[in-house]
């Protein structure tokens, strides 16, 4: 049984808080400074942040690719869906939802999307 590094430990406690964190920023960024891109950075930080500390090849950028463009797809439908229907003209109460779907939408598009991005850079340097 190998010894933990105190960073290694560290990063495994704060791990669940600082996701909570980032999808607390998300989910309340349409009514405070935050939202979508901002929470989504602070995933994305710390999902780098634990491979950082740890680096497994656990991910598989591939499926990660297909997710973001499936939410991406997701972000262009839903106001286009929205806007097409009668019921965004009638309908005050759906204005919060709405919003809040679409910041959690963008949070994990940019979560994956950067997240992505350092993985690919970090996999393509050991190759």
């Amino acid at each position: 049984m190998s010894e933990r590094s105190i960073v290694s430990t560290i990063t495994g406690l704060l791990y669940p808080f600082v996701v909570l964190f980032g999808i607390y920023i998300i989910v309340n960024g349409h009514d405070t400074p935050g939202g979508g891109f901002q929470g989504g950075a602070i995933l994305a930080a710390m999902f780098i942040g634990r491979y950082i500390v740890d680096p497994t090849n656990d991910l598989s950028i591939e499926r990660a690719v297909l997710v973001e463009k499936a939410i991406f797809a997701a972000v262009i439908v839903i106001p286009a869906a929205l806007v097409l229907s009668l019921a965004a003209q009638q309908t005050a109460w759906l204005r919060e939802p709405y919003l809040i779907a679409m910041n959690l939408l963008i949070g994990f598009k940019v979560a994956i999307g950067l997240t992505i991005l350092v993985f690919r850079y970090a996999f393509y340097e050991d190759s």
